[in-house]
């Protein structure tokens, strides 16, 4: 029974789904802040559930032995990381949908209270004062709202503006002009966005790309009317030079549920008359916290159980539906990959997988993560795993590329993966049957069917006759018994290829023999 560690507060009806779904649940809201108690346990714990309390660093990962998935109930990820998560095949997830209204809900407000000056004026209002004239603020209708960032959370956002009147442009380099018109917003340019803006709203997560995205270029800009509101991620605008410019007067307001430093006990922005600030509750609603602690709920308890993978910032997501059929085709790719990686002595510069037939309608990603897994962890060790192949492939600089083919020549569906290295390039070629068992099917152009053993030898000789008398008397002086015995040619005296499967391993005295047979030209001792 797989067992999940619960390490902040999550609702009790997430608790229940574990529980309901056959998994052993240890809730212990506020572990997560004892980082040592943590470190201490979680190596017991199959699925690790948090919230953004918890800080998961590559110390806690060292001591997660036995950890399979990390969900994060809520968007952000920042928390964990991740490619120390993925260096262990440890697959993270999160909840990217459940707070996106709540979330687009609190920037809409905290523009409405930046126009009217709502936090100020009840403050003073409740100090006894009553200073009508000092508070006059501006309408929205008419006014033009830029979002940066267009996507779940940025699309909701700026609906609900299109429904207050207002004129809605979007900066975001994947919203299609298709997208946009479906939204109603007009797509522009950055700098296009800056010149034109009323009020500026943050939608977009935190990468080298977007951090800063709003320093003092751009707020030179902009209209010196302008007011930028930021429940996306701290760190997208340049609070100092923000500062700067709210006390030039260059920027009319500002209203910020997240910051650079959080808990945010002192900040550039803090202070200044014409700045609304919260304390991150862009997902704080009663429904919103509930929907995300559900949803991570059944994301674990799936992949757990069924091997189905949902909203993964690590890996391809497998459905529950597809995760049955898929798992015999990944078990093929990692084979054929680990068959090429096993036979590859030089560096490798690219890497072809091809999927014909049925097998190119499926997951192809997933595939294609766990034949680089099967081909690197010979050369790389087993810290190898479908989850850290891909980024492993790309920080060597490793050319990857997928071809999908609709209909392959003898077989339903056909996985071939070609391997190209500075002396040469080789392909292998396998299929499953109906017996759900993969099998290598074609060996650089030449036919066989061989099922892959636990231990095995590849042989490629010339068509000989003898050599397979002496190479079964070979391996019977030696005591190694042939479980199986594949052979295939180009043509009769032309290059032929065995693959032979042995009971145990190789001596590495009895290698030398057999290559030191009349016709052998390469034997290789392979591990499945």
């Amino acid at each position: 029974m797989p067992k999940v560690l619960i390490s902040d507060a999550l609702s009790p009806a997430a608790v229940q789904i574990f529980k309901d779904r056959g998994i052993e649940v240890d809730f212990q809201p506020g572990l997560g802040k004892d980082k040592e108690k943590l470190a201490a346990i979680v190596g017991n714990y199959d699925g690790l559930a948090i919230r953004s309390a918890t800080k998961v660093s590559p110390k806690i990962l060292d001591n997660a032995k036995n950890l399979k998935v990390i969900g994060r109930a809520g968007i952000g990820v920042d928390n964990v990381d991740i490619p120390a998560a993925t260096a262990r095949g440890i697959i993270v997830m999160n909840t990217p949908f459940g707070n996106s209204i709540t979330t687009a809900e609190h920037a809409i407000t905290l523009m409405l209270a930046l126009a009217r000056q709502i936090p100020q004026a009840d403050a003073s209002t409740q100090a006894g004062k009553w200073e009508k004239n000092r508070f006059m603020g501006v309408e929205i209708t008419g006014k033009t709202l830029g979002v940066i960032g267009c996507g779940n959370i940025g699309s909701i956002a700026a609906d609900r503006a299109l429904g207050l009147k207002m004129k809605v442009i979007a900066y975001d380099p994947f919203l299609s002009l298709e997208r946009a018109f479906d939204l109603g917003v007009e797509k522009v340019e950055l700098d296009e966005l800056f010149k034109r803006a009323d009020f500026i709203t943050l939608h977009t997560p935190l990468t080298d790309k977007t951090r800063n995205i709003i320093d003092g270029a751009a707020i030179a800009k902009m209209k010196p009317s302008v007011r930028v509101i930021n429940c996306a991620r701290g760190g997208l605008v340049d609070e100092v030079a923000l500062r700067a410019a709210l006390d030039a007067g260059k920027v009319a307001g500002a209203a910020f549920d997240v910051f650079v430093a959080e808990p945010a006990t002192a900040n550039p922005l803090f202070g200044h008359p014409d700045v609304v600030c919260t304390p991150h509750l862009g997902a704080s609603t009663s429904e919103a916290q509930e929907n995300v602690a559900l949803q991570i709920a059944e994301q674990m308890s799936d992949y757990l159980l069924r091997g189905a993978i949902t909203n993964a910032v690590n890996f391809p997501s497998i459905s529950a539906e597809e995760a049955p059929k898929l798992k015999p085709f990944v078990a093929l790719a990692e084979k054929l990959g680990s068959f090429a990686g096993q036979l590859t002595e030089t560096g490798i510069s690219k890497v072809q997988i091809a999927y014909e037939g049925a097998v190119a309608q499926m997951n192809t990603r997933a595939l294609t993560s766990a034949a680089l897994a099967g081909l690197l962890r010979p050369m790389l060790g087993e810290t190898v795993n479908v989850v850290s192949a891909p980024e492993m492939a790309r920080e060597r600089g490793i050319v990857v590329e997928e071809v999908t083919r609709e209909m392959p020549e003898d077989f339903e569906s056909l996985i071939t993966v070609t391997v190209t290295t500075e002396r040469q390039s080789r392909y292998v070629s396998g299929t499953v049957f109906a017996d759900g068992r993969p099998r290598i099917v074609n060996i650089k152009g030449i036919r066989m069917d061989a099922e892959f053993g636990p231990s095995m030898i590849y042989i490629t000789n010339l068509d000989k006759p003898g050599f397979i008398g002496k190479f079964s008397s070979t391996l019977g002086e030696a005591g190694i018994n042939i479980a199986t015995f594949h052979v295939g040619r180009e043509a009769p005296g032309a290059n032929a290829v065995s693959l032979i499967e042995i009971d145990g391993e190789l001596p590495d005295d009895v290698l030398a023999k057999v290559r030191a047979l009349p016709q052998v030209q390469q034997a290789k001792p392979l591990h499945f």
